[in-house]
């Protein structure tokens, strides 16, 4: 194997091992660093649709992953206990693979090269580049020193708030897009109020949410959506309290009483914004971003993993057609990926609104698309609320494969290689 060069990633989530895997197969030598003192474990429901799968495949991973997809009804219900058939995203003609994050960033690990190293504990204060290559000051978090390193590639894979993206692009505030929701998410350890093991259900109301999703093999996830007025004033009070503020006065009942009780009490618990990153280029210079850096589409959209997949391929794929012309490579690869994303971005608001219903009608209609679907036509008109066609298109496709011209292309005037 020929080195290319040598490549600073920073982030240790899917998208960064992924990408340090596979630049190293493609000739260069990653160093990867994060922020943590050691590999995080664990992490919440991630739905793997078809462009995800298709990546998992084309990087190795998927022979390290399980679909966790439970065979059981999803149930529909509301705070009295009162239960209908519901809806879980396994039934969706796609057939998206069901798993936690951590999965997929075991399986990422799991192929990631010995030879690739990895340092905990550090992260980047300043970035500096010119036409031959990027120098970074790294901290080490433990000993408390910095040292200046030389690199031909910086990947800011580092999340929403992304350390790289601040440092080369500029604060978050010109970046970050808030959708005025908030979200909870914690496993729960065991079976809910009302329901069997292995069992999903919805709670929906105007404005807010509980999703339970439930896994054949562990235990489920729960997420809690609700939308604001004033998402700083959220973070003015723990969690649980904001969220029992969300969902009241109204009793809570049983479902949601286990739920607020374990949020509580949880180690491990997401709470956030929903946001979305937008930038006009994902590069600038020798440095760029990746995954939820770039471009986090919300977890509304249900494409995080699924993209930062896709991009942490297509990147090592750009940069191998393009070995001596980084420019380039960074070009063609933004110039095929974007599509796709600026598509995720733009219909966010229609996906959330799967999750958090704007009002009754909108309820309504979803408690009836298990009767619609018992009919062709009724199937037809469910599959048109749930934007069947579009889902199959956009989210179905393999992206490296469609921007390579080896199959059809949503974007066709975006394959370049075909």
């Amino acid at each position: 194997m020929s080195e290319r060069g040598r490549v600073l990633v920073v982030g240790m989530g899917v998208s960064g091992l992924a990408v340090a895997g596979r630049l190293r197969r493609a000739g260069w030598q990653p160093v990867l660093v994060e922020r943590a003192p050691a590999r995080r474990s664990g992490g919440y429901f991630v739905a793997l649709f078809g462009a995800g799968q298709a990546a998992a495949r084309r990087l190795g991973l998927a022979e390290h992953l399980h679909d966790r997809t439970s065979d059981r009804q999803a149930l529909a219900l509301d705070r009295s206990g009162r239960a209908r058939p519901g809806m879980s995203l396994s039934e969706l003609p796609t057939k998206p693979w069901l798993m936690l994050r951590g999965d997929v960033e075991k399986a990422a690990y799991a192929v990631l090269p010995d030879d690739v190293e990895v340092r905990y504990s550090t992260v980047p204060t300043a970035i500096e580049q010119d036409a031959d290559g990027v120098t970074v000051t790294l901290a080490d978090l433990v000993a408390g020193t910095s040292a200046t390193e030389r690199f031909d590639l910086v990947v800011g894979a580092d999340g929403l708030r992304s350390t790289v993206r601040s440092l080369v692009f500029g604060p978050h505030e010109r970046y970050l897009h808030r959708l005025g929701y908030l979200i909870a998410a914690f496993e729960y350890p065991g079976t809910l109020p009302g329901l069997a093991p292995g069992q999903g259900a919805t709670l929906l109301e105007p404005h807010r949410s509980l999703w339970v999703f439930a896994f054949a093999d562990h235990h489920p996830t729960i997420l809690l959506s609700y939308r604001t007025e004033d998402v700083d004033a959220e973070f003015t009070r723990p969690p649980a309290e904001s969220v029992r503020a969300a969902f009241g006065p109204q009793p809570p009942g049983s479902l949601l009483s286990a739920a607020f009780e374990e949020l509580e009490r949880a180690d491990a618990v997401l709470f956030d914004s929903a946001e979305q990153v937008r930038l006009d280029t994902w590069h600038r210079g020798r440095v760029v971003l990746l995954g939820d850096a770039a471009w986090c589409v919300t977890l509304y959209a249900g494409m995080g993993v699924s993209s930062g997949l896709a991009g942490a391929d297509l990147l090592g794929t750009m940069l191998e057609r393009h070995p001596d012309d980084v420019t380039a490579a960074l070009r063609e690869w933004e110039h095929g990926l974007r599509p796709y994303l600026d598509y995720y971005q733009e219909n966010a608001p229609a996906d959330r609104r799967i999750f958090v219903a704007d009002n009754r009608w909108q309820i309504r209609l979803r408690r009836a698309m298990p009767v619609l679907g018992r009919t062709r036509l009724g199937r037809r008109l469910a599959d048109r609320i749930m934007r069947v066609d579009d889902l199959v298109t956009y989210k179905g496709s393999d992206i490296v494969g469609a921007v390579l011209g080896e199959v059809p292309s949503p974007f066709p005037e975006r394959a370049r290689y075909a």
